[in-house]
């Protein structure tokens, strides 16, 4: 479509920054294009664990407790294939990433969803995961920071989760992709609750904080004996990741906070603007505090989330995600990625606040 405008995408409209890439280009220079150990290069896992402990304070053993996957996504797959046994419930809190119920159902599980509350800031409260709760919950999926919503969970809200994982004995699969992009002070992750390392498997990975989508690289770390089932699965289904992306990813690891503090600040600013134009416009929306999404409500126009997506799209030229992408939950509600030119945003919400004002007029 002509002249249209993408809101649509989870993906950094940064390059990848130079001297990462020129270290994959030097590993295919040096004909560094054979297979890799099943888990990973030795020097990139080993940097995982210098990177987690430097930025979560966890520690994890690079030998036996991380495991180099195809992007995060896959991660998400092995753990799911490597932890349930058919029938076993999976916790979902939606709106949420796309793969984590098919996954869960491909892994032989029952995925359970738990509806998150805008009036909640569309945080997991302890009330909310309880009710979900029976003799057959074996893994609450923790999808924060938040895709679609933005949402996070404060160190406060983590602890009283994890109080209720540790009584009733569950798993937890803890995706911390964003962890980078949070703008309300250090990202704290579950496993440095007590007691949630030995009982987590968390997925992390280099798309979001690095600007490498294409890279597909991504990692999982936990106990060494879930780690172990879940190299098995990766081995016979993947053989490793790939190796140019994995030596690019020891440089981003080694020298790349710079780069990430740089990009984290420029979302920061876009994510102010949205909020202030929002808040402009009349548009409800809580403020989000991590990723690069924003979730506004659309319900006072009296459209589902498709229609109001679709006639956006079709009247104005701007492409955005109907809330119900993300769970039945995300019904009046829209997904707008601001991993966009704050040039796009500003001529995309120009857009969105002449659509809003024929419709408040048709209303009228």
């Amino acid at each position: 479509m002509e002249d249209a405008i993408s809101l649509g995408v989870g993906e950094p409209d940064f390059d990848t920054p130079w001297h990462i890439r020129d270290e994959g280009i030097y590993s295919l220079e040096r004909s560094r294009t054979f297979y890799t150990s099943n888990a990973g290069l030795k020097e990139l896992k080993e940097e995982i664990a210098n990177y987690l402990e430097r930025r979560i304070h966890v520690s994890y053993d690079y030998r036996d407790e991380v495991l180099v996957t195809v992007g995060g996504s896959e991660g998400i797959d092995v753990a799911m294939r490597a932890m349930l046994d058919p029938g076993d419930e999976v916790l979902i809190p939606q709106p949420s990433y796309v793969s984590y119920e098919p996954c869960a159902v491909l892994a032989g599980g029952k995925p359970v969803i738990i509806e998150l509350k805008a009036e909640n800031e569309f945080r997991l409260t302890p009330a909310e995961l309880l009710e979900k709760i029976t003799d057959r919950t074996k893994l609450l999926v923790l999808p924060f920071p938040n895709n679609p919503t933005g949402a996070i969970m404060e160190r406060e809200d983590l602890e009283a989760i994890a109080k209720i994982i540790i009584e009733k004995d569950i798993f937890v699969l803890s995706d911390e992709i964003y962890s980078e992009l949070s703008y309300k002070g250090e990202h704290v992750s579950i496993t440095s609750i007590p007691g949630m390392r030995e009982r987590t498997i968390l997925i992390n990975g280099f798309s979001k904080a690095y600007a490498m989508t294409g890279w597909r690289l991504g990692y999982a770390c936990g106990p060494a004996e879930i780690i172990k089932q879940m190299t098995k699965i990766h081995q016979f289904a993947i053989m490793c990741a790939p190796t140019t992306s994995q030596y690019a990813a020891v440089e981003a690891l080694r020298n790349g906070d710079e780069d990430v503090a740089m990009m984290r600040e420029a979302y920061d600013q876009r994510r102010r603007y949205l909020v202030h134009a929002f808040k402009e416009m009349g548009l409800e929306c809580f403020e989000p505090y991590g990723a690069f999404y924003i979730f506004p409500c659309i319900k006072e126009f009296g459209m589902s989330s498709e229609e109001f997506a679709a006639r956006f799209l079709q009247e104005e030229k701007v492409a955005v995600v109907p809330g119900t992408a993300f769970g039945d939950c995300g019904e009046g509600f829209l997904r707008i990625s601001y991993a966009y030119s704050l040039d796009n945003l500003k001529v995309a919400l120009g857009r969105l606040e002449d659509f809003i004002g024929r419709l408040r007029a048709e209303k009228a």
